[in-house]
C-alpha cells in the first residue's frame, strides 16, 4: 500500500516540498496530496506590486504539477488531529457535502502566516494589509480611488514596510506617502544600507516618522505613543506576521507564538510523523536563533524536510545541510533596490549593493523563487524505491543516521 503524504499549504515552502518529494520518490510507493485554499500560486514577495496596480503572471497549480503525480485538493484546512493522524478540510473540492477528513502517514505542515495587527485598537477595522492576495487587492482598489494629495501611512519600518512605502510612492507620486517606524529608518542595516534607504525615501518624497510607535488606528488618522495624530486616508499595516492558529489547537508542541517546534530535519519534536516548514515552524538556525519568517527561510526548510522524509522512507542517509542567510533583498520601487549582505545568523555586515543593480538582483531572486515553485520536478534526480514495510500506512518512518 502507498505511504500517504499530505502537504498543507502551497506557498513557497509547501509547493516546493510537494514537488521535491515527487521528484525523490516513486509514485507507485507514495500518494502525495497538496492541500491549498487557492488554485493559483501567490508570489507573496510581490504583494506590494499587486497593491499599486501591477499585474502579476498567473501560476495555476494544475499546470505547475501536471504530470508529477501530486494530487491537488483546493480546500480550506479547518482542523488537524496529530494523534489520530487526520486533517479536516472544507470547500467545493472536499467531498460531496463540502467537508472531508483526510488520513495521512506523514504530514508536512506549511500553512504559513498572515498579518499581525498586534492588538492595536482600530487596526482590524481601518488598516489594510498585504500579507496575501485578498488584502493586496483590497488595498489596490482603495488606492485607485484616492485623489491627488491624499495621505497614505505605512506602519512598520521592516522589509515589508519599506518595500510598500517606496512602491506606493513611486507608483503614485501624487499621493502624500509616509512611513512610521518604531525605531530609526533601516536601523537593522549597515551604514551604507541606511544611507541608501534614506536617499531613496527622500527622492520619492516619503515622509519618515522615526521612533513612532502607533497605538491606535482611526478611519482618517493614526495616533502615536506620544499623542501625535498623523493624517491617513489609507493606513497600511506591516508590523510582522502571525502564524495560522490551527497548530496551537493541536497536541503538537508549539512555541508561545504558535510555531511548531522542530528539529534540524524539520521533524516535530512531539510527533515524528509531522514535519513543519516555512513560517509555521520554529526552526533552529545559526547560533540556535530561530529563523525569521520569510521566503529566504521557507524554501530551504522545504528542501530539508522533503529530503529527510525521502531518506527515512527509503532507509538512506538523511542529508542535513545547515540553513544560513547570505543577504536581504529589498526592492525600493521598480528602479531602486538594496541588497544587504549579512552574517549566517542574519546580522548586517558593511557590504551592500545599491541602486539599479540591486533592483535587478532582487528581481532575479524573485523570478528564481517563482521558477523553482513552478517547475517542482524538472531537475533530474534519482528516485528511490520505498520498502513495502515503510510504505504501509501506519508504519513509522525509519530513523537513519
Amino acid at each position: 500500500m502507498e505511504h500517504r503524504i499530505i502537504v498543507l499549504g502551497a506557498g513557497y515552502a509547501g509547493a516546493v516540498a510537494a514537488g521535491r518529494l515527487a521528484k525523490r520518490l516513486h509514485r507507485e510507493d507514495v500518494a502525495i496530496t497538496l492541500v491549498n485554499a487557492e488554485p493559483d500560486f501567490v508570489e507573496r514577495v510581490r504583494m506590494h506590486q499587486l497593491a499599486v496596480g501591477q499585474d502579476l503572471r498567473p501560476r495555476p497549480f494544475r499546470e505547475m504539477f501536471a504530470g508529477t503525480g501530486v494530487e491537488l485538493k483546493f480546500a480550506k484546512v479547518t482542523a488537524v488531529d496529530a494523534d489520530s493522524k487526520t486533517v479536516t478540510v472544507t470547500g467545493t473540492d472536499a467531498g460531496a457535502d463540502g467537508v472531508e477528513e483526510l488520513e495521512y502517514d506523514t504530514l508536512v505542515y506549511a500553512l504559513g502566516s498572515a498579518w499581525n495587527d498586534q492588538g492595536v485598537p482600530g487596526t482590524a477595522e481601518h488598516a489594510h494589509e498585504i500579507s496575501g492576495r485578498p488584502g493586496a487587492l483590497r488595498l489596490r482598489e482603495r488606492l485607485a480611488r484616492l485623489d491627488a494629495g491624499q495621505p497614505v501611512v505605512v506602519i512598520g519600518g521592516g522589509l515589508t514596510g519599506v518595500e510598500a512605502a517606496t512602491e506606493i510612492a513611486e507608483a503614485r507620486p501624487d499621493l502624500d506617502v509616509a512611513l512610521a517606524a518604531r525605531g530609526t529608518l533601516g536601523d537593522w542595516l549597515s551604514p551604507k544600507g541606511r544611507r541608501h534607504l534614506r536617499k531613496v525615501c527622500d527622492d520619492l518624497g516619503v515622509t519618515v516618522h522615526e521612533n513612532a510607535t502607533v497605538t491606535a488606528v482611526g478611519a482618517d488618522h493614526v495616533t502615536t505613543a506620544d499623542g501625535t495624530s498623523v493624517p491617513a486616508a489609507v493606513t497600511v499595516w506591516t508590523t510582522g506576521f502571525a502564524v495560522h492558529p490551527i497548530a496551537r489547537a493541536t497536541t503538537l508542541e508549539v512555541t508561545d507564538a504558535g510555531r511548531i517546534v522542530v528539529d534540524r530535519t524539520m521533524r516535530s519534536t512531539s510527533h515524528p510523523d509531522v514535519y513543519a516548514i516555512g513560517d509555521a515552524a520554529s526552526v533552529p538556525g545559526p547560533g540556535d536563533k530561530p529563523l525569521r519568517m520569510s521566503c529566504a527561510s521557507g524554501v530551504p526548510t522545504a528542501w530539508q524536510a522533503a529530503d529527510a522524509i525521502a531518506a527515512r522512507l527509503t532507509g538512506t542517509k538523511i542529508p542535513e545541510v545547515p540553513i544560513r542567510y547570505f543577504n536581504q533583498c529589498i526592492s525600493l520601487g521598480r528602479r531602486q533596490g538594496l541588497i544587504q549582505y549579512v552574517t549566517a545568523d542574519d546580522r548586517a555586515v558593511r557590504a551592500a549593493l545599491t541602486g539599479r543593480a540591486a533592483a535587478l538582483y532582487k528581481e532575479l531572486i524573485c523570478k528564481g523563487a517563482a521558477w523553482g515553485v513552478a517547475n517542482p520536478t524538472i531537475l533530474p534526480t534519482r528516485r528511490r524505491r520505498v520498502p513495502k514495510d515503510a510504505a504501509r500506512p501506519g508504519t513509522a518512518l525509519r530513523s537513519v543516521a
